[in-house]
């Protein structure tokens, strides 16, 4: 992973020594577990371990090293560049976005301004969760997808940590791009959490291809609005869609006939049909494919593939 360094940099020197020692797998790591008093842990290929004060793996919680509150104070501080409080706006959604568009979670006590919350302060808790692009990864799922209208409206189904925003990245990339037989499309992308594109400074770190304009850490219902209203995309993507403004602006989306590509959390179509905020979205069948995500080697590995009735493709 070409992060790596900078990746290792954000962290208290100690717990970098160990996770320089213990010689990870950074294109197939997940996450990195920083909790106060408690062991330091990793995520790789979807198994979690723990990690001893000499790098080495072990499942024994006792043997690992134990975070101190110290080493989690100095890696906020490596986080937040000795700033922390330039970075409020984004502490108060819970998390800050490092350049390539890793995501560094945080828990701990809020400060509330009414009944918002303002800031996180004490943090006791951080979740580092590394971005990764596997380009090709959506070559099994893109010919389904293209119709003869051009590009169906597609819902990507997928528990956490099974690649569906790595999937939506490479699909944005490929519908972007075209090919010899596909042509490229405009895709507008709401990036909320600068997890899709990595944007740092407004540019993407990561390839979205040639033709995505990009609304960057703007909220998925506002930023679907503004990129109708002023970017003309041909297609929409957005990841983790799970509110009701979020199915307004989507309706409003396919009202503007832009073709929509979005992600949402579930284990299977059935249990987005249960969900009342889904419901008229599936009577209706807005959605002309639904791509269902399962744990397994490799990010984005499909289970299955459906058409607007719930009629498996594949």
């Amino acid at each position: 992973m070409k992060d790596r360094d900078d990746i290792l940099r954000i962290f208290s020197l100690h717990i970098r020594q160990i996770l320089e020692q213990a010689e990870l797998d950074f294109d197939w790591l997940q996450e990195i577990r920083l909790r106060a008093e408690r062991p330091l842990a990793v995520v790789e290929r979807g198994r979690e371990a723990f990690l001893t004060g000499s790098g080495n793996r072990t499942r024994d919680p006792r043997r690992a090293w134990q975070v101190t509150p110290q080493e989690l104070r100095e890696t906020m501080e490596f986080v937040g560049k000795y700033s922390l409080y330039a970075y409020e706006d984004e502490l108060r959604q819970g998390y800050l976005t490092l350049r390539g568009g890793h995501r560094v979670g945080v828990a701990g006590k809020t400060v509330l301004d009414g009944d918002k919350v303002r800031s996180v302060r004490y943090i006791s808790c951080i979740n580092v969760r590394l971005s990764h692009e596997i380009p090709g990864c959506a070559d099994p799922v893109i010919p389904y997808l293209c119709g003869k209208e051009g590009i169906c409206h597609t819902l990507i189904i997928s528990p956490p940590r099974c690649g569906k925003t790595t999937l939506l990245r490479d699909l944005v990339r490929q519908i972007s791009d075209g090919n010899e037989t596909r042509r490229g499309y405009t895709v507008g992308v709401v990036d909320e959490r600068s997890e899709i594109c990595g944007c740092y400074m407004g540019i993407p770190g990561n390839d979205v291809g040639i033709r995505t304009d990009v609304m960057d850490a703007c909220p998925k219902a506002e930023g679907m609005m503004m990129l109708v209203r002023s970017m003309a995309p041909e297609v929409i993507a957005v990841d983790e869609i799970g509110r009701y403004e979020d199915i307004h602006a989507i309706e409003t989306v396919l009202f503007s006939g832009c073709r929509l590509i979005a992600t949402v959390h579930g284990s299977d179509l059935s249990d987005i049909q249960s969900k009342p905020l889904f419901q008229r979205l599936m009577t209706e069948q807005v959605f002309e494919r639904y791509v269902v995500l399962g744990s397994g080697s490799g990010a984005g590995r499909v289970k299955k593939i459906l058409d607007g009735r719930g009629n498996p493709l594949c």
